[in-house]
């Protein structure tokens, strides 16, 4: 198992798409931070916000990091069906149950790692963008749950991508599924129907992470419930379309 794991864990690191895909989310993140800068000074200058929220939004603009983790496993699994080396991996790996249970593994992993990049920078962020002002950064315990909850959606996001890739197999069609649903469906539900809307996968990431940007969103406990029923919904689907659908 410790071979299989490993043979799963270079495929995901194996050539240029996990770090461009980094890059892409580090400036998303840092023109993200810019735009909450920019809103929160006008709020202060208003009366209308605190540091200690300014300090809260600006490690909460790291959330996209996610989508990116998302990515990531869903181009490694997809890959694998789209060029047909998934049945190689299967012979060699001695059963389908035992691949699956690596390639989650794996992407577990990779969300990890994710995770923790997301997690320093999101930390330091606060006193990287407040430098020049007249005032610095004020942790409190919101800017802490925020930290948090940017890193459990992205180790989220991961085994979501992976799980999607797994339940659709085709990359192209499971890219923008997942970009639809993330750009479109969540947030169109959640404006025009708010009590389904915030049920959503997305949604809940965003309770997890202290968005507090969206209005009528779950507690946090509730949220984290509803995001573990998709993933674990998706893996019950996932697994049992891997163990019983013929591979290419």
């Amino acid at each position: 198992m410790r071979d299989l794991i490993a043979s799963e864990w270079q495929k995901v690191w194996t050539g240029k798409a996990w770090w461009a895909l980094a890059l892409a989310a580090t400036l998303l993140c840092v023109l993200a931070d810019a735009g909450f800068l920019t809103q929160a000074l006008d709020e202060l200058d208003q009366g209308t916000t605190t540091v200690a929220r300014t300090t809260a939004s600006l490690v909460q603009g790291w959330f996209m990091v996610e989508l990116v983790a998302a990515l990531a496993t869903m181009l490694a699994m997809t890959r694998e069906f789209s060029s047909g080396s998934v049945m190689r991996t299967t012979l060699l790996g001695g059963s389908r149950l035992r691949v699956l249970g690596a390639k989650l593994t794996v992407a577990a992993a990779t969300g990890a790692v994710f995770a923790l990049g997301a997690g320093v920078l999101a930390a330091v962020s606060p006193w990287v963008f407040l430098a020049g002002q007249d005032f610095g950064p004020q942790w409190t315990a919101e800017a802490t749950r925020t930290l948090l909850g940017v890193m459990g959606v992205v180790v989220a996001g991961a085994l979501w991508g992976c799980l999607l890739g797994l339940i659709i197999r085709q990359q192209v069609v499971a890219v923008v599924v997942m970009l639809l649903s993330t750009w479109l469906v969540s947030g169109g539900l959640q404006r025009l129907a708010p009590d389904v809307g915030r049920f959503t996968i997305d949604e809940a990431m965003a309770a997890v992470y202290q968005d507090s940007s969206t209005a009528g969103l779950l507690s946090t406990p509730w949220a984290i419930v509803v995001l573990a029923a998709w993933i674990a919904a998706a893996a019950v689907a996932g697994r049992a379309l891997f163990l019983r659908r013929d591979l290419p």
